[in-house]
């Protein structure tokens, strides 16, 4: 097989995203390797739809599937599936986007792979011209083959360091293995559908390569603690990762598991706490504190870290007064 034969569908699920939709798009159909763009406007209110119709090359390539309802980017990603006839599916968010020579670069590395990987180039939104970085960084020396517990491990965040878990890869897979496996996201999931769907699938066997940085840059938004994902986002991957223990698995990886599924019930924990300092106060936060004794010293750390990053923060100068 040519490495440039176009054998890679692109799916890209879209919630309200018509500023940023174009771009993706774009930089999907100009990839030699690309078979394929499949769009799911996710329940959008706003223009995206159009933004991703306008986006369409005269190729043939482009579908723009529409939803009236959002369901979340796993289900927006399952109906893409389902649509998908190309041998390698690879997933695009609609705020991202791929630098020239990505899927080439990947495709080159499948050979017996299941799952090849690139570690991402983060950029901060409003500020496309300053440098990327990579979001494995040094973390791990790539390229790399990924063990079920290896990437479970990674994706436990670590106070004061900058977030790299691998669940935010957005590899090429073989659609031949999820056939196989009938796999696919968990439409439960709105937060971590991607991190479930990898882990089951080393679980299940699947060759998952990373490799250095290809082209994939993921656009980064300035978030706080108090912007995070909900109570019931959080509830729904505990949930998931206790059905997993389903999965034959090892003692190490077991254990790996339960130690990611504790730091999801910190964060958990971190959400409710916040929620009922809001609508109760401190009695109601300390009650939190109470019933999570476990995730107590997360709490206060990273809520003490939050505190410290928004001071150092630099806040915009005040406006003059006008001169009488």
């Amino acid at each position: 097989m040519s490495r440039t034969e176009p054998d890679v569908g692109v799916i890209i699920p879209a919630h309200n995203a018509e500023l940023t939709i174009g771009r993706a798009i774009s930089s999907a159909l100009r990839e030699p390797e690309c078979s394929e763009v499949i769009v799911v406007v996710d329940g959008a209110t706003d223009g995206t739809a159009a933004a991703a119709r306008a986006g369409d090359d005269g190729s043939g390539r482009l579908k723009v599937i529409e939803l009236q309802e959002s369901g979340g980017p796993a289900q927006a990603r399952n109906r893409a599936l389902a649509e998908s006839r190309a041998a390698w599916v690879c997933p695009l968010d609609s705020d991202d986007y791929f630098l020239p020579g990505r899927l080439g670069r990947m495709r080159a590395e499948t050979g017996y792979c299941d799952f090849v990987g690139d570690d991402l180039l983060r950029v901060i939104e409003g500020r496309p011209h300053c440098a990327a970085h990579a979001m494995i960084g040094e973390r791990f020396r790539l390229p790399m083959c990924l063990s079920f517990e290896t990437f479970v491990l990674a994706n436990i965040s670590r106070p004061n360091l900058p977030r790299a878990e691998l669940g935010f890869l957005k590899p090429l897979i073989r659609r031949g293995f999820l056939d196989t496996h009938a796999l696919a996201y968990d439409p439960k999931l709105r937060l971590g559908e991607d991190f479930v769907l990898y882990a089951t699938a080393l679980a299940l066997g699947a060759k998952f390569k990373i490799l250095p940085p290809c082209g994939y840059v993921a656009v980064e938004r300035a978030a706080s603690i108090s912007g995070s994902h909900g109570a019931t986002e959080l509830r729904a991957l505990v949930s998931a990762s206790r059905q997993m223990e389903a999965l034959k698995l090892t003692p190490d990886e077991r254990q790996a598991l339960r130690e990611h599924r504790a730091h999801v019930a910190a964060k958990l924990a971190l959400r409710e706490f916040l929620d009922a300092k809001r609508a109760a106060g401190l009695r109601g936060a300390a009650a939190v504190l109470a019933r999570s004794p476990a995730a107590a010293a997360y709490i206060v750390s990273t809520i003490a870290s939050d505190v410290i990053r928004r001071r150092a923060t630099p806040r915009p100068p005040a406006p003059q007064a006008a001169a009488a």
